[in-house]
């Protein structure tokens, strides 16, 4: 049984347990997978968490909010599950809501989230027992990322008070940065687990199948990329990702990837640390996958999850315009020469590009030089201009407060996104988070690096978390923060979080542009196929170092 515990709020399946299910199936395991997160009653119960938490505290603290908060939620369990009194409980709440949105809340509004959090937990527990006597695993594995973490530790926990027999097999995301296995935070944890017989820290489809065909060394508990043969795996050779036994229905998306890794080392990013060396597949092997996805569901739109799409993008596009279905993908993608060629971008419209999530991350050309991106401001400029002339939804992410980072390059960024505004269908933003490891940096910052909160709550929360000795402060980059979530909205830039808001900025991009891509309501409400992208046109674009020229509504010039 492998399964994936609330809370993970993506627009996809879970891939990788449905990767590792596939690759099992084929050497005559019998798995099975199970998804928490499409449980109604766990979703009611994440959407009253941040409804209680926003009401504690002023509108203008709330910075990021929904990210915040789930940082915020997320330390919550974890304290639940650790705490020895309540009043030490009570305080760590208080002192993780003040670190993250700089406000003191009191011992009401402490209670209200203590009672959500019993709650969550009671739930988890008759969900977890209902899932193990019925399906009755030899092996409960479970993939855990930052959110997850604290229902993966119950339900671990759980299970082997309920089947002291049972093997459990920890593997997941978090191991890249929060939980890197050369860390003190991923030895506290081993620690406090002794209900996890083995964790796979890295890529998993080897090392498991190894472990289940009694491979692997009796004694050794932690596998990492180090404990994986020297010849990486052919990623093209695996099987389609199985889906079967989830609730696809309750995703906007369907998934499958193309490669792994990522051939640029930019300095905050855990990628390459993760997987190891860059690997990708043929595109005609990737369109046989989404043949396969689309016959079995129905789903014309797809999210790739590879770190950066852009070694594949023209072959992929090219495979799929010749497609007799065209396939709609969302993807990442890195600012380059190719999205600064409107013809190449137009092609891949064509081709069903549909979002392009951008790791734009600052508009201080000192800031990317210091992160490494190996991009320039105006292939920024060009790289929008393109993606929205060809009606692609663009989504941009930023990092406040990379260390570094002065309030003039600060103010560069707002400046960027001002002349930016009707080019970015959506702005994503966060401050930014150091990792005591699995950051391309993480080494050259360690000298400058203390832990967030007092030992008493470090322990509390089992995985601690570090700040810098560097400017900008965490509460500068709070406000930093505050004042880019303003500027946006002052521009109209949305930040979608429900299905309302996913709407009004699906109407506001098509109002803007020509060939905007179909509403993400189009795709759920359709019977009949979309293949609009088919007929796209070039638009001619006009460039400009500092500025676009438009006119108001007396056709002046501003």
């Amino acid at each position: 049984m492998l399964a994936l515990m609330p809370f993970w709020d993506p627009l996809i399946p879970p891939m990788g347990i449905s990767c590792l299910k596939s690759f099992l199936n084929r050497y005559g395991f019998s798995v099975k997978t199970a998804d928490a997160n499409t449980g109604k009653d766990f979703r009611t119960i994440n959407d009253t968490y941040f409804e209680t938490l926003k009401e504690s505290i002023p509108a203008e603290k709330r910075s990021n909010f929904y990210n915040i908060a789930g940082e915020v939620l997320r330390s919550h369990l974890l304290a639940h599950l650790h705490r020895q009194d309540e009043k030490s409980y009570a305080d760590a709440i208080k002192d993780v809501i003040f670190k993250h949105f700089y406000f003191k809340v009191g011992d009401n509004d402490v209670d209200r989230l203590n009672r959500i959090i019993q709650r969550f937990y009671e739930q988890l527990e008759a969900y977890v027992i209902e899932l193990l006597e019925r399906e009755r695993p030899g092996i409960f594995g479970l993939s855990v990322f930052g959110g997850t973490v604290a229902a993966s530790m119950f339900a671990f926990k759980l299970a082997k008070k309920h089947d002291p027999g049972i093997r459990t097999v920890m593997g997941g995301g978090i191991f890249s940065d929060q939980l890197a296995p050369d860390t003190p935070n991923f030895r506290h944890f081993l620690e406090k687990t002794p209900y996890i017989d083995t964790f796979i820290t890295c890529e998993g489809e080897i090392l498991f199948l190894k472990y289940l065909r009694g491979e692997l060394p009796g004694t050794q508990k932690v596998f990492t990329l180090k404990d994986i043969p020297a010849e990486p795996l052919d990623i093209s050779s695996l099987p389609t990702p199985d889906f079967s036994g989830l609730e696809v229905e309750y995703y906007p998306n369907l998934a499958v990837y193309t490669s792994r890794g990522c051939p640029y080392t930019c300095q905050f990013c855990s990628e390459t640390l993760r997987w190891g060396k860059y690997r990708k597949k043929n595109a005609a092997r990737v369109r046989e996958e989404m043949m396969n996805l689309y016959r079995q569901y129905d789903s014309q739109l797809f999210l790739l999850t590879d770190s950066l799409l852009n070694p594949i993008a023209g072959d992929l596009a090219a495979a799929l315009r010749e497609n007799s279905i065209p396939f709609y993908w969302d993807c990442y993608l890195r600012v380059d020469r190719q999205t600064c060629d409107s013809s190449t971008v137009t092609g891949w419209r064509r081709g069903g590009l549909y979002r392009a999530r951008l790791g734009v991350e600052s508009g201080s050309q000192k800031v990317l030089d210091l992160m490494n991106k190996k991009i320039s401001i105006q292939q920024v400029k060009d790289t929008l201009y393109n993606l929205a002339a060809a009606g692609i939804k663009t989504t941009t992410y930023w990092v406040i407060g990379y260390p570094g980072e002065s309030g003039e390059d600060f103010q560069q960024t707002l400046e960027l996104i001002t002349g930016l505004a009707n080019e970015i269908y959506e702005a994503e933003y966060s401050s930014f988070t150091y990792f005591y490891s699995g950051q391309v940096n993480s080494n050259q910052w360690a000298q400058k690096r203390f832990p967030l909160y007092p030992e008493e709550t470090g322990d509390m929360l089992v995985i601690r978390s570090w700040d810098l000795l560097e400017e900008p402060s965490r509460e500068e980059r709070f406000r930093r923060v505050n004042r880019f979530k303003e500027h946006c909205r002052t521009l109209g830039i949305p930040n979608p979080y429900s299905l309302y808001d996913i709407n009004k900025a699906d109407n506001r991009w098509k109002k803007l542009h020509k060939n905007a891509v179909p509403a993400a309501a189009e795709f759920r409400d359709s019977g009949t196929i979309i293949q609009e992208c088919r007929q796209v046109k070039q638009q001619n674009i006009a460039q400009f170092d500092e500025c676009k020229i438009e006119f108001n509504f007396q056709g002046e010039k501003t």
